[in-house]
């Protein structure tokens, strides 16, 4: 038989390392996706534990086809690979650790994304869906209330491979592939490429992420190592980055993070640049955090709506708006880069101290 199109509506691309503790959770919670014709993807960088033949032992009672391939480490290499095995007309990136609260969402994701194709008239456009953090045995926390919303905001640097990237796949072809050569970042460089030749859609379908990297490694010591990568890349410094092995553990090996061994390994980088270039560097370092000065004033707003029970994505943002219309021009001068700097030189060297003292 002759397919004169694509076999499939859509392709789902999962990159998996060692997931084999929820791997099973994961394929036949998308089994319960309704009204969409789908393929799933599993490329696999390599388990050294049971992913693949749990995986395996599930094809013939999954609904939906399931290909697992091999590919070299590494997440962007991972889902490059498996866009060259996908025939769905629509590519949707998604992490193994995820999971849809409606099982129509992804019809309706895509029959969204098909109409605001059609209204903008052939510009492109990619999606991602609302992310919300799985509730943890404490109950809701702020620092995923606050993530989760900042998630879902249409600015630079908000969007992450955790809210699942769904486009066309002609659309891929121009903003792709994800970067090999990036160790992290990779789905953030990826969406910014995105951002630069078009725009990004919010889908009102919600995606549940899971909160065990956070809750194995603590909330504060994982965010501030995420601060701090997302720093390096945005001014250009990967070769940093490349400097630290073991950033992203596999998730089956993670365990508490220690800090001080990352920020001691950056401080020395840093000491090694000739003075030009350590100026450089924290003028770059200072335009970038002056650039996000919106999200203290976001942060002040996501205080007010959870303080208030305020359910995610419906709650007021009067202090940002009232930034956006009066502050952001300010920050975006060269007196506050330079001012910026100065200030985040002082934190980095007393986070040094603090991380080093207390053992973090």
């Amino acid at each position: 038989m002759t397919i004169t199109g694509p076999a499939f509506e859509l392709s789902l691309i999962v990159p998996v390392l060692n997931e084999a503790a929820g791997i099973a959770t994961f394929l036949r919670g998308l089994a319960a996706q309704q009204g969409v014709s789908f393929q799933v993807i599993l490329c696999d960088g390599g388990s050294t534990d049971d992913t693949v033949a749990r995986a395996s032992a599930l094809i013939d009672e999954l609904p939906f086809p399931l290909l697992l391939i091999h590919a070299e480490k590494g997440r962007a290499r991972q889902m490059n690979a498996g866009t060259q095995t996908a025939t769905g007309e629509y590519f949707l990136f998604l992490h193994a650790d995820s999971t849809f609260v409606d099982p129509f969402a992804l019809r309706q994701g895509l029959s969204v994304l098909r109409q605001a194709e059609w209204r903008a008239g052939g510009k492109r456009i990619a999606a991602h869906f609302s992310l919300r953090f799985q509730e943890c045995a404490g109950g809701v926390s702020f620092a995923y209330y606050f993530a989760a919303g900042k998630a879902r905001l249409e600015r630079s640097g908000c969007t992450h491979g955790d809210q699942g990237f769904l486009l066309n796949r002609k659309f891929f072809a121009e903003a792709g592939p994800f970067d090999p050569s990036c160790l992290t970042m990779e789905d953030t460089r990826f969406a910014e490429n995105v951002r630069a030749i078009g725009s990004w859609l919010l889908l009102p379908f919600e995606l549940v992420t899971s909160v065990r990297r956070f809750e194995a490694e603590g909330v504060l010591e994982r965010n501030v190592l995420n601060m701090i990568l997302m720093t390096l890349a945005a001014v250009g410094r990967e070769d940093f980055i490349r400097e630290m092995p073991g950033i992203y553990a596999t998730q089956c090996l993670t365990g508490r993070l220690r800090l001080f061994p990352f920020l001691d390994r950056i401080r020395q980088l840093i000491n090694g640049l000739s003075s030009a270039a350590r100026m450089r560097f924290w003028y770059s370092v200072g335009h970038y955090v002056s650039l996000n000065a919106w999200q203290i004033t976001f942060f002040l707003d996501m205080r007010n709506n959870f303080r208030n029970a305020v359910p995610l994505g419906q709650g007021k943002t009067a202090y940002l708006d009232f930034f956006d219309r009066h502050g952001a021009r300010i920050f975006r001068t060269s007196p506050m880069a330079v001012f910026a700097a100065g200030l985040t030189h002082i934190a980095f060297r007393g986070v040094c101290l603090l991380a080093r003292f207390r053992g973090w």
